[in-house]
């Protein structure tokens, strides 16, 4: 595990230190770096495979790279992982407007129409939008988010669960996972107006978010639900703050899925999930 922690957490920083040496969030290369860091995780993976040298279609299949045992079951996990993240960012976003801790500004869309950039119809543009990140992006996300579910959910959790028990392993491997992110939040990604302070916060949604995706490589034997339930989560995510008033922009720290509203939503979602449907302990890839 420590060559995986050290390559994976090694090559994240090494991707994002322009970022450091350069103009933070505001760097014209920031969405490329951090698009390279999501590789790093897969890059640990391949590292320990190598050190291993076991047999890759054994590696595969231990690492989630295949369907699991009931195949079917994956494909189904997968189609319905795919359409319930979207509905799960927008709700959220629904009920923290309920809760009046953010302006939506659905009739004049003031932040999506300055984010725009065109004359278009900005509603036009945004049925579009809703399209293309629900249906396409999560297609196209597919290879980024492969290079890290590879290593969370592929290879890290298994270990972990074997270990410490589902909980401790499911608790322990987000934990993880959220601190990978340093390299960005502690720019404020993601929560701009805390600062640093962000890199601390986002540790809690990844332990929310990736019990969820821990619960579909547990319960399937495979990444792939986990896969496209993360290649779905970005770009709902992103869009659904578009929909924010820009006299009143929404405040991150609450809103959207990866605000507190967005955690309290994820841990119902995950007491109902493993209350339903327990899962049992994985085997750790030998």
């Amino acid at each position: 595990m420590a060559l995986f922690l050290l390559v994976t957490f090694g090559t994240a920083w090494l991707a994002a230190s322009p970022l450091w040496l350069g103009e933070g969030l505001a760097d014209p290369l920031f969405g490329p770096l951090i698009g390279l860091m999501m590789f790093t995780p897969g890059v640990g993976v391949l590292a320990v495979w190598l050190a291993r040298r076991t047999p890759f279609r054994a590696w595969a299949r231990q690492t989630g790279l295949t369907f699991g045992e009931h195949p079917r079951r994956t494909v189904g996990l997968l189609l319905v992982t795919w359409a319930a993240v979207p509905l799960v960012v927008y709700g959220t976003l629904a009920l923290t407007a309920a809760l009046g801790l953010v302006s939506l500004d659905l009739d004049r869309l003031s932040i999506f129409t300055s984010m725009l950039g065109s004359s278009a119809d900005p509603h036009t543009a945004l049925v579009v939008q809703l399209l293309a990140s629900t249906l396409l992006l999560p297609i196209l996300n597919i290879i980024p988010m492969l290079g890290e579910e590879w290593g969370w959910r592929g290879w890290l959790l298994p270990q972990l669960v074997a270990s410490r028990g589902v909980f401790g392993g499911l608790v322990l491997s987000g934990v993880i996972w959220g601190l990978w992110h340093a390299p960005a939040t502690a720019l404020g990604y993601n929560y701009p107006s805390i600062g640093p302070w962000a890199a601390v916060l986002f540790v809690g949604f990844c332990v929310l978010a990736g019990m969820l995706f821990g619960w579909l490589r547990l319960r399937t034997g495979s990444l792939w639900p986990a896969v496209i339930g993360h290649a779905a989560l970005n770009p709902a995510a992103s869009l659904a703050l578009l929909l924010g008033d820009a006299a009143d922009p929404p405040n991150t720290v609450l809103a959207g899925i990866t605000g507190l509203v967005g955690w309290a939503v994820l841990a119902v979602i995950t007491a109902v999930v493993f209350k339903l449907s327990p899962v049992r302990q994985a085997q750790p890839v030998s």
